[in-house]
């Protein structure tokens, strides 16, 4: 039986003649263009049909821009551009204006602060906490994405927002090449105790180191799976970051080998079912 086209729930573009990216020139492996035209033709042939794009955390005064160009991107045809997961700086007094205008554009689904590239101290600021509790107005959900040593963190500040729902990325961001699993996996399994929270499947290839194994992959990304159920689960790409550890067809592969034994209403909900329901699309 045929499997159900895959929504990636992940995808980065970056264009350095559209905008200013400060953290690629630390990033050797990454600092070039990703362009949609190549994302697409790979993504065609291994049966992804649509995608969400997620921020890339470019310079503060572009937030705006790359939504912008990003809606150009969805409305040109090249691929389904099913939505947008725009960035925003939660710890900014101007951050309900900000919401105000983002929220009436129908492209943008949810909103990230990549954590992990801040002090810790910001996410635990009342003023961003206030400003993540007004997601819940609008109902759209906050991608968290940071360390496995920053799980606390990222519990304490959904307990501060109970009524608004968060997405976790990339499994928590286990040190899979290091093998810390003990404190990831006891800290993982807490936060899924929260209800407003769900696990993106997504770009742990990229934490494997370059020797990882498919048996190796399979058991953090089926405790993640686990602990969170098969309804609070979707499956996100990582691309381009998934080229460290082997690209978005090495990625797909690994999926559908550690996923095969399950059920084809659970395959269909973690390819697309799931991530249509979060986002609402």
């Amino acid at each position: 039986m045929q499997e159900p086209a895959i929504l990636d729930s992940h995808l980065h573009l970056v264009d350095r003649s559209r905008l200013d990216y400060p953290w690629l020139s630390g990033a050797p492996a990454l600092d070039r263009d990703w362009l949609l035209e190549t994302y697409a033709e790979e993504a065609r042939r291994i049966g992804i049909g649509g995608a969400i794009h997620m921020e890339v955390d470019v310079a503060d005064a572009r937030l705006e821009d790359e939504t912008d160009w990003i809606a150009e991107l969805a409305a040109s045809g090249i691929f389904p551009i099913r939505g947008a997961i725009a960035a925003c700086r939660p710890e900014s007094a101007e951050f309900p204006a900000f919401l105000d205008r983002s929220a009436a554009r129908d492209l943008v689904v949810g909103f990230r602060r990549v954590l992990h590239v801040v002090p810790d101290e910001v996410s635990k600021g009342e003023l961003f906490r206030q400003n993540i509790r007004l997601l819940s107005g609008p109902d759209l959900p906050f991608d968290l994405c940071v360390l496995a040593r920053q799980l606390p963190l990222a519990i304490e500040l959904v307990d501060s927002a109970p009524n608004t729902r968060f997405v976790l990325d990339h499994c928590g961001v286990p040190d899979i090449e290091g093998g810390q699993w003990d404190t990831w996996a006891r800290n993982l399994s807490e936060i899924a105790k929260r209800p407003n929270v769900c696990a993106k499947i997504s770009g742990v290839v990229a934490y494997g180191g370059a020797g990882w194994t498919l048996d190796e992959l399979s058991r953090w990304v089926t405790h993640t799976a686990e602990t969170f159920g098969p309804e609070r689960i979707c499956w996100g790409g990582d691309w381009p970051v998934n080229t460290l550890g082997g690209g978005l067809s090495t990625w797909v592969a690994a999926t559908r080998a550690i996923f095969a034994g399950c059920s084809a209403e659970e395959r269909a909900a973690l390819y697309s079912g799931n991530a249509a329901r979060i986002w609402k699309l």
